[in-house]
């Protein structure tokens, strides 16, 4: 049996520390995101409940949360405390093996689901249903109690919990690839999306506008790289040699490196290089040995071989040819094919997947009769480890099999049961992300201006992390994610009167409110001594400036588009009206707060309020470094 047992511990460490990336992020952002002068207060969604039983609030809303009166606390300081304790767990996990756990993660995993049920739109991305899926599998991956395990090989149920881990990781990145194709977006089928995607990221990085100016043929061949590592090498994640599983490994973190330079996607590309460890086995680790032996000879030149065929396959379909200095490129298959191709495939992805299961499932079960130690335990252990990932994939065949109408009339009613039960907990989940290229003709984006007087001059209103400024260079965010610049960016491609929290947003801007305006550039805000007592928005097109205009030291080039909201006042009923209907005006908690609780979780807002948020992300991750550093390393 494959070794894991390094392999289980560097999983586990790393997962807690995109866990603590998540918990440190949103904690950050509670006050002006959630809290009672916040832009959707979590006291409005939770207080005002009509049910009166504890049992009744948990089913409408499954957070913990509920229970923060028993515990002298209100909304606001429960958030706190359930942020930072997933902070704490989170930092612990990093810092010491042993106490990564089944109870650590499933506590991780109950604190975060409670953050997310009060998340509303700020966490409507795939990413954080992305975290929560791969945490609950991570439940799979942790030992029940610390202590090192006997034996060499590590637990038999290992092999099959990975098998979740890389079964995740196959579905996001397919299904990611499939969406671009699906949609039909002529950009991602004509391979000229990466001529836009840079300019239209979310949150571009400082290297996008050069990455953006790159030449047109080669940004081309980045577009048939990403079909390939979403497409064709996730299939390779299951191949049982162990030299194309490495090479899988290494383009695909080549690409999570390309992904973290040129764009801001928060916790994500941390998440997914964490997930690709499952690829690995404990002899990446510890060296080579027998790297001679004809078994291995055997697989490197089966590696060679089929790495080979699918680099062929792909010069064919996509008509790769040298020409001069360059490289030619087009999609040589059509829509029609392509639909044909995944409506019959989706079902043998299924059965390929089935299949591979029960091979792991198999050999799991065979290792341990033939292991040392208590047999019918481990036998027991293995069977009940076999039918939760067993239960868990025929729930994952749902999304997948909804890609396409033709599949997805094809899942058994109990299978579909069984993901909604589990959908519900976030456990599994359908994917999907940027499957149509928005921003084509320029980006979008909201500009909020203030003004003294409904006639001006109005002054615009920076953002921490989101273009504005055509003067100002985007900073490296990630692995922090700003929720508000992030929503900022669809806000752009939608109607204000579809975006409740925007006009929150003003409103509190409005007031002048500080824990929202701490989520702003309050550095180069033109209202530092009182807040505007008008607020607009106008909607601009931002493209990059071209190459030889870099020497001007702008950014961007911008062109009004027009009206994206009229002026309000704090004293507008229009706006008043508007907020009350949704329960977004502030309000002060109806809930008593325990003095003692109030006075250490204000002491410790008051410390991290004055770091700004990537420096306090890095400033933790490097104290647990510490921490570890002097410890021993793999204590």
């Amino acid at each position: 049996m494959i070794v894991l047992r390094y392999t289980r511990n560097l999983f586990l460490r790393a997962f807690c520390v995109v866990y603590l990336f998540a918990f440190i992020s949103f904690y950050i952002q509670i006050p002006g995101l959630y809290g009672d002068n916040g832009i959707l207060p979590a006291s409005s969604l939770l207080e005002n409940s009509k049910h009166k039983t504890l049992s009744a609030k948990v089913h409408y809303q499954p957070t913990l949360l509920w229970l923060a009166p028993y515990l002298g606390l209100n909304t606001n300081y429960a958030l706190d405390v359930l942020a930072l304790l997933g902070s704490f767990l989170a930092f612990t996990g990093f810092v010491s093996q042993k106490f990564c756990t089944i109870p650590l993660f499933a506590g991780l995993w109950s604190l975060y689901f409670s953050l997310y049920q009060i998340g509303q739109t700020f966490v409507t991305t795939n990413y954080d249903d992305f975290l929560l899926e791969a945490g609950f599998v991570a439940l799979l991956v942790a030992p029940l109690l610390p202590g090192k395990r006997k034996g060499s090989k590590g637990s038999f149920s290992d092999a099959i919990s990975f098998w979740l881990v890389k079964w995740l990781l196959f579905r996001f990145l397919l299904t990611c690839g499939l969406s671009k194709l699906l949609s039909g977006c002529p950009k991602w089928w004509g391979l000229t999306a990466f001529d836009y995607w840079f300019q239209s990221l979310p949150l571009p990085s400082p290297l996008s506008w050069y990455v953006h100016h790159l030449p047109h043929w080669s940004l081309r061949l980045v577009g048939v790289f990403a079909n390939v590592c979403e497409l064709g090498l996730p299939f390779m994640f299951f191949v049982p040699i162990r030299s194309v599983r490495i090479t899988g490994f290494v383009f695909q973190i080549f690409l999570q490196i390309c992904i973290v330079l040129t764009g801001n996607f928060n916790f994500v590309n941390l998440l997914m290089v964490t997930l690709m460890i499952s690829l690995l086995d404990d002899q990446f680790f510890y060296g080579r040995k027998h790297s001679m032996s004809k078994w291995n000879i055997i697989g490197k030149i089966s590696n060679v071989f089929i790495h080979g065929a699918l680099l062929y396959g792909v010069v064919i379909l996509y008509n790769l040819k040298i020409n001069g200095t360059t490289i030619d490129s087009n999609v040589a298959f059509n829509k029609v094919q392509f639909e044909e191709v995944v409506s019959k495939g989706l079902s043998y992805i299924v059965y390929f997947g089935a299949a591979s299961l029960g091979v792991t499932i198999v050999q799991a079960l065979l290792s341990s009769l033939d292991g040392t130690g208590n047999k019918v335990l481990s036998l027991i252990k293995t069977l009940v480890y076999s039918t939760i990932v067993l239960s868990l994939f025929l729930s994952t065949t749902v999304p997948l099999a909804s890609l396409h109408k033709t599949s997805n009339t094809t899942v058994h009613t109990q299978v579909r049961a069984i993901y909604s039960r589990l959908h519900k907990l976030h456990a599994v989940n359908q994917y999907g992300l940027f499957s149509k290229m928005e921003g084509v003709d320029g980006r979008m984006e909201v500009v909020l201006e203030g003004g003294d007087d409904i006639d001006g001059p109005w002054k615009e209103l920076n953002f921490l992390y989101k273009p504005g400024n055509v003067n100002h260079s985007l900073p490296y965010v990630a692995p922090y994610s700003p929720r508000l610049d992030w929503q900022m960016y669809w806000a752009a491609y939608s109607t204000y009167d579809k975006q409740p929290w925007l006009l929150s947003l003003t409103h509190r801007i409005l007031l002048g409110q500080p824990e929202v305006l701490s989520l702003l550039d309050r550095n180069h805000s033109p209202f530092v001594k009182s807040p505007p007592k008008y607020v607009r928005a106008l909607l601009y097109k931002y493209k990059y400036t071209q190459w030889n205009q870099k020497s001007q030291s702008t950014w961007w080039t911008r062109t009004k588009v027009g009206e994206y909201f009229p002026a309000y006042s704090a004293s507008s009923s229009t706006l008043h009206d508007y907020l009350n209907a949704r329960a977004l005006l502030p309000s002060k908690s109806k809930q008593p707060v325990n003095p003692l609780w109030k006075r250490v979780l204000d002491s410790v807002r008051y410390v991290t309020s004055h770091l700004e948020a990537t420096l306090l992300l890095w400033s933790v991750f490097t104290a647990g470094c510490a921490v570890i550093t002097t410890s021993g390393g793999r204590k």
